[in-house]
Formats: structure tokens, sequence, C-alpha cells
């Protein structure tokens, strides 16, 4: 098993609800270009990859005359299904992430495991029923969705926060941080399993 390079991923998904093309790169210095039709998705998009260093370009177009559902689940299908091929056997990666961020009074932690077992457990907390136009709902969904897809474990948890937007500001910020320590290459080319594959 050795590092896949280069470390990137492209997929494009066509449903009746959504058209979407999603590139990622893992070692790109953090660009981003990111238009899901949804301000506040945008932004928390903008935010990990900012802050996880992974490059990211989304251009989606979805139902939103419907809702905001359809858009919110397939975003993070696709970033999960690129951020997987990007990551090819996961042979040399740290694998483990963690991280606890504040955003003023907010306060969240998330912890990543890059194995192969999907799962996604998430706690917002939030008390609103929407956040520029997307539903909190949604927002927890949407990091199931992406370990889902990613095929990894994830928990995001807010640990305390006035703010809704601050709250999940926080908790994307917290993802991102993991998720930089888990696919940072860890110098050796095996997989980081007692099992001999992730």
């Amino acid at each position: 098993m050795t590092v896949k390079a280069p470390r990137n991923g492209s997929i494009s998904r066509t449903t009746r609800e959504t058209d979407i093309r999603c590139e990622i790169d893992l070692d790109g210095p953090g660009e981003r270009s990111i238009r899901t039709g949804l301000g506040f998705l945008d932004h928390m998009l903008d935010a990990l990859s900012t802050h996880s260093g992974v490059s990211i370009r989304i251009a989606c177009t979805g139902d939103l005359h419907v809702d905001d559902h359809h858009t919110v689940e397939d975003v993070a299908i696709a970033l999960g299904q690129a951020l997987d091929a990007a990551l090819g056997d996961r042979a040399g990666i740290a694998r483990f992430g963690w991280a606890i961020v504040p955003l003023d009074e907010a306060l969240s932690r998330a912890s990543i495991d890059l194995a192969t077992r999907a799962g996604g457990y998430v706690d917002l907390g939030l008390k609103r029923e929407a956040i520029g136009g997307v539903a909190c709902e949604n927002l927890s969904h949407f990091f199931r969705s992406l370990a889902a897809s990613g095929r990894f474990t994830i928990h995001v948890d807010v640990l305390k926060g006035e703010n809704d937007h601050h709250r999940v500001e926080s908790a994307f910020k917290a993802a991102a941080l993991a998720l930089r320590q888990a696919i940072a290459l860890s110098g050796t080319q095996g997989v980081p399993s007692t099992k001999g594959v992730l």
C-alpha cells in the first residue's frame, strides 16, 4: 500500500433534485470556490476549507423552490465521495483528528476517525428553526451525510453557546481542524490500523 498522489477527488452527481460538481485537493492551499445557492451553507463550507487546508470547489444547482434539504444533503454526499476518492486506500495518513474550537461564547468539539466505518454522531443543540435559509435540522444531517458517503466516523458536539450562528460555525471549524489532523501524512507508507486495512 502506498500514499495516493496527488490526493484529489472529483465528483459529478446529477439527480432530479440537484446537479453538483465537486472537486477537492487534500494538499491544496485551502483555495475555494463554493456556490450552493444557500449563503449560510457556502459560509460554513468556506470555513471548512479554510481551516482544514483542503481546497474545495463546489457548484450546485438544487431545487431550492422545494426547500434546502436536497441541496444540503447532496452537497454533503458529493463532498464525502470526493474525500473518499482523494484518500484512496488511506495509507500514510494520521487517521485520527480532534479539536476544540471557541467562537465568542460558543465552544465546539469534533473528533474524526478516517477508518472506513461510517458514523455521524452530532449534537449541535440549536434552538432556531433555520439560519440563513438553512433548516437547523439539516446542519446536523450535513455532518451525518458527509460521514456516510466519505466512509469515516465523526463526532461533533457543541458544548456551550447562546448564538446559534456561533454554535454552528464553531462546529464546522472544529470539524475542519480535526479533518486537517486526520488527513495529515504521517511519514509512513502503511495503513494506520492493527488490521492492516482501513
